[in-house]
């Protein structure tokens, strides 16, 4: 051991001799529906609204201090960091808009904190810089959220938010002149459709950004004064359905219709079809019910004279429906496209002659070309199996198809969907060979007997001796598939020996709606047992040992995560727990997350207070008392998931573990200059990446000693 690694080890055995900082105890008890719950560590929830008060800020400075005082202090820190570097460094490239002439995309460069939005005049033009939110502020923290150009590629409006907030504020720019308009927009706007003639846009906004529960539809005309801008629509005040996400729109291609969708829920929407027209002409919102009050989540595509609307309702696998835009009632909807057994509709996409299905098998990607009565044409080509997303215009028969898996980096092509021909369009140079790992889909069985697919990647070569590093990723809600994507960081993950495991968990949307109910509510339990499932099948299988085995989510994934904490201590070495939901009591009374009660439930209702007590991970911790290392990670500005839930849970576990502190660490660190992860720029998401994988390279023992 050189005289540095010993210096390092002995500044980390120090500060863990010490232990993390102390938290004041001041329980407060309540009686929900009968019965006596204590909260030992309300007070750090912040003031009566979640706002940080002085003493939480100060206990959140002593916590931020012991967790660098250790992991910026781990031997081999500066070299990880620079074998990630490169591998962040590497450029990221969207899918371009085509808008008359001009193809619009976003690109982050080499050292580059925040992406750059560019447009082209030709598909392999010269790329001129629109937009360089990299030159408005030193540290960086400016982010283009989103971009919607016109239709002839004269104007763009753009979203920007700053550290993460998400607040986005809206802009107008010149293509021509790179000069912005005096049309601006506040509260967390996004842009729906333009009028053909560029003269205005449709957008929704928050009447009150500190209320994500009053979204808002409306219309603005270039020039006008945007409080002044009229509602077309807005969320409902009262009722259940007062405090979903709420209303979303958008026009046609000929501004002549709007889709007007209110969510109900996490997998259930209302859809309704306007005329745009009799509005902008009259005023009257006349609203033509497509799907409403139904148990179905629904999504439409305007082409021409028709709306091709996917559907789950009564097909959960997801169906299409034709319905003429002249003559919209149920007796004239055409099933043109059936549900499949096994094949998931994820979405739709309309060109000038066809429509395209992005279809999921086997939670990977299939696209399947069709014209506009659902006759079959054929598959489109793609490079592997993996996943892919397809852009294409109302007007062309151009397309771009973005294609990536674990071994094939992100790649864009561009498709004539005439013919199937298929060229590279972009695809980042990586300092790395894809080629090096071997990615493989298997099955397991859970608890309860239901099949569940993983996919493993690892080393070609990977000896089964049982002691293999092993991260096993997980999230398991909100219709969201866990797919093949290229992570260019984990190739240091791979030559270190270490194995990446992601399990397609219930909850999720890989195998249709059904999966996604069988993970929410009241079975959300099926969620934690599938993970554990997972775990026991690395194990059995040679892949690792609980001394070897990490666990990793975010978000929902965090809550995942959470309950693995308390549930399975004994299967993990460590956990990373990021921006994680954990008091599942309490975290609908912050911040939007009374959106998410249909997917999870409320402890305001005696019913579902009962399974959401059993499971909440914050209020399991009593009932273990050997934990794993954990590192909770969280973001100040988080505008979806309240940093409270890190920082109850690290107090909590960091006073009760029975494991010595220097043995089994409890970090927490609060990113003073972060949200829920959007917009971070480059030197934040080094810092984190490089936080996490020597976190769990110490705690797995991978470092020297």
């Amino acid at each position: 051991m050189t005289e540095t690694l010993k210096s390092d080890f002995n500044i980390v055995d120090k500060a863990l001799r010490a232990g993390p900082p102390s938290s004041e105890l001041k329980p407060i008890t309540e009686i929900i529906h009968g019965k006596a719950v204590t909260d030992p560590y309300r007070w750090l929830e912040g003031d009566s609204e979640g706002k940080m008060t002085i003493e939480v800020a100060s206990w959140t400075d002593a916590q931020n201090a012991y967790t660098r005082s250790i992991l910026d202090n781990l031997p081999g820190r500066s070299v990880l960091e620079n074998t990630l570097r490169p591998l962040m460094e590497i450029d990221m490239v969207s899918s371009p808009e085509l808008r008359g002439n001009r193809y619009f995309y976003r690109r982050r460069t080499g050292k580059q904190n925040q992406a750059v939005i560019y447009y082209r005049e030709t598909p392999f033009g010269e790329a001129r810089v629109l937009i360089d939110p990299n030159i408005l502020d030193d540290k960086n923290l400016w982010t283009v959220a989103w971009f919607s150009p016109s239709h002839d590629g004269k104007l763009l409006a753009y979203g920007m938010h700053y550290a993460g907030d998400e607040n986005y504020t809206l802009y107008l720019i010149d293509v021509e002149t790179g000069k912005d308009l005096p049309d601006k927009i506040f509260g967390k706007v996004i842009a729906s459709g333009w009028l053909p003639d560029g003269s205005g846009f449709l957008y929704s906004k928050l009447a009150d950004v500190n209320n994500p529960y009053s979204r808002q539809i409306k219309f603005h005309r270039l020039g006008d004064k945007t409080e002044n801008d009229a509602v077309i629509f807005e969320q409902y005040k009262e009722g259940p359905l007062a405090t979903t996400r709420g209303p979303f729109a958008y026009l046609s291609w000929d501004g002549r219709w709007m889709f007007l969708g209110y969510s109900t829920g996490t997998r259930t929407n209302d859809v309704w079809l306007i005329d745009f027209d009799r509005w902008r002409n009259t005023g009257e919102v006349l609203r033509q019910d497509l799907i409403v009050g139904d148990n179905a989540q629904s999504f439409g595509n305007f082409h021409k004279d028709h709306l091709y609307l996917f559907t789950t309702l009564n097909a959960p696998n997801g169906k299409v429906i034709k319905i003429p835009l002249d003559n919209p009632q149920k007796d004239n909807w055409q099933e043109i496209i059936p549900t499949k057994e096994n094949t998931v509709v994820k979405r739709i996409a309309t060109s000038k002659n066809y429509l395209v299905i992005e279809y999921e098998v086997n939670a990977t990607t299939e696209l399947t070309k069709f014209d506009f009565d659902g006759k079959i044409i054929g598959n489109l080509d793609l490079p592997g199996i993996g996943t892919a997303e397809i852009s294409a215009g109302e007007d062309s028969n151009e397309a771009f198809i973005t294609f990536t898996s674990f071994n094939h980096p992100t790649s864009i092509f561009r498709m004539d969907l005439n013919t199937g021909y298929r060229q590279l369009w972009d695809r980042p140079k990586i300092p790395i060979d894809p080629e090096t790992v071997q990615v493989s889909q298997v099955w397991y069985t859970s608890k309860d007997g239901t099949l569940i697919s993983m996919f493993l990647v690892h080393a070609k070569g990977l000896k089964l001796d049982g002691s293999n590093p092993t991260i096993l990723y997980g999230y398991g809600g909100f219709n969201i598939s866990e797919t093949p994507t290229f992570i260019p960081t984990l190739f240091q993950w791979f030559e270190a020996g270490g194995v990446y495991a992601v399990p397609n968990l219930r909850g999720g949307g890989e195998y249709g709606d059904a999966w996604h109910q069988a993970g929410m509510l009241d079975k959300k339990e099926n969620v934690f047992d599938d993970c554990i499932a997972a775990a026991e099948w690395l194990i059995n299988n040679g892949y690792t040992n609980p001394n070897r085995l990490a666990m990793k989510g975010r978000s929902n994934g965090g809550l995942l995560a959470g309950a693995m904490i308390t549930k399975r201590p004994d299967l993990f070495a460590a956990i990373a727990c990021w921006v994680p939901l954990l008091d599942m009591l309490r975290y609908h009374k912050f911040l939007m997350a009374k959106y998410w009660v249909p997917e999870y439930g409320s402890a305001d209702d005696p019913q579902q207070f009962k399974y959401l007590a059993a499971y909440s991970p914050y209020h399991q911790v009593s009932k273990t008392r050997h934990f794993p290392s954990v590192f909770f990670a969280t973001g100040e500005n988080d505008k979806r998931v309240h940093p409270l839930h890190a920082r109850k849970m690290a107090a909590l576990i960091q006073a009760g573990n029975c494991s010595p502190a220097s043995e089994k660490p409890v970090l927490l660190w609060v990113n003073r200059d972060t949200g829920h992860g959007q917009g971070a720029p480059l030197d934040i998401k080094l810092r984190e990446i490089v936080d996490e994988r020597l976190f769990l390279m110490w705690q797995l023992g991978m470092l020297p000693h």
